[in-house]
């Protein structure tokens, strides 16, 4: 039978309708695999709780590290030249101990003169008394005017004071004779030297600086707000050079910087704690123990000037939570708002999350 055009329109829709048919059948396979894809886990994370922990309340603050009292050990005579020096820049010296001596020929030499002085004085005086005992022996027999007697025991006087005046200047001879060693003033480390071997000092010409006892403290800038609630003998932990140090506050400053709006708290370091002066590092003062509940620091995420942690469901799909910070002690964090003690969080690798991904939990099957 020839084929008419109604005969060919109606065979039309049954071509495409195969061919439809063959091309799911192609698609089927590739469908399958995105889903399993899409199925995958993410990546493998481990979960922890947030942990509620006692922490001290913490008042930030940056300063200098500073001697607790500096000495200026300086010449307390003029015109003698140094001949020896016994100290230098990092010496540490007790009390008393020798760290320049100066020239002594001139000073002895002037001792001498006034030991003889000294001497004549003496022998003076002998006379003076010898004639002021005679006039007083003499003086009822009326052998001697009252004139001479008078005479007598104002030499006798005179005699006296002289002496006397001889034996003071022969004390600040001595004096000076000691003062060409000088001493230390205090136990003590030397930050700085000025003396220089033959150079002729005066008096009050500085030689050395020392750090008394060598003592550090640490001169630690605070917000004047806060400084009611900061005390004498409260914690201080500080970053110092060589690792943390542990210090108290000494001293609150009386005053608050105009310009700044801050001001000086002064923490007093261990004893036997020395580190370098001049170095400016950070510390935090302790106010007083709160609760906190805390993440490691892996669990945060940072975006956009926002902190995130990721928290997984029971179907293993993380959601993305913003939470505020806020403490932040021994690699945790506070954690103020955001979620509960309840939640569990992804501690590390949620910077390669995005929110509802699926993820394998480390430790189960």
């Amino acid at each position: 039978m020839p084929l008419t055009s109604r005969s060919i329109s109606l065979r039309k829709p049954s071509g495409i309708f195969a061919t439809a048919l063959v091309a799911a059948a192609l698609l089927l396979p590739l469908r399958n695999a995105l889903a399993d894809q899409a199925a995958a886990p993410a990546l493998t994370v481990s979960l922890a709780t947030p942990a509620e922990r006692d922490w001290p309340e913490t008042v930030p603050a940056s300063g200098w590290l500073k001697p607790w009292q500096e000495a200026i050990i300086a010449s307390e005579t003029s015109g003698l030249r140094i001949t020896e020096i016994l100290a230098d820049v990092g010496s540490v010296v007790k009390k008393g101990q020798t760290l320049v001596l100066l020239s002594q020929d001139s000073v002895q030499a002037d001792l001498r003169k006034q030991e003889a002085a000294v001497a004549t004085a003496n022998a003076t005086l002998a006379k003076a008394k010898a004639n002021a005992d005679r006039a007083r022996q003499l003086q009822p027999s009326g052998a001697l005017s009252d004139e001479k007697i008078v005479e007598y025991f104002a030499d006798e006087r005179t005699a006296t004071a002289s002496l006397a005046s001889e034996k003071a200047a022969l004390d600040n001879q001595k004096i000076k004779l000691d003062q060409t060693t000088v001493r230390a003033v205090d136990d003590g480390l030397i930050t700085s030297r000025s003396a220089e071997l033959g150079a002729v000092v005066s008096s009050g010409t500085e030689l050395f600086r020392m750090v008394r006892q060598q003592r550090v403290e640490w001169q630690a800038e605070v917000s004047a707000r806060y400084l009611s609630r900061i005390s004498e003998g409260l914690n201080v932990a500080i970053d110092g050079p060589d690792g943390r140090i542990q210090g108290k506050v000494r001293l609150v400053g009386p005053s608050v910087d105009t310009n700044t709006s801050r001001a000086i708290v002064y923490v007093a370091l261990p004893q036997d704690v020395h580190p370098r002066t001049g170095l400016y590092v950070t510390g935090s003062i302790e106010l007083r123990t709160t609760p906190a509940l805390t993440v490691p620091e892996t669990a945060i995420v940072f975006r956009d000037g926002i902190n995130y942690v990721f928290a997984a469901g029971e179907d293993k799909r993380v959601k993305r939570v913003r939470v505020e910070t806020g403490r932040r002690n021994g690699g945790e964090v506070e954690i103020v708002s955001g979620i509960d003690k309840s939640a569990r969080v992804v501690t590390s690798g949620g910077a390669f999350l995005s929110d509802n991904d699926l993820v394998k939990i480390a430790g189960e099957g």
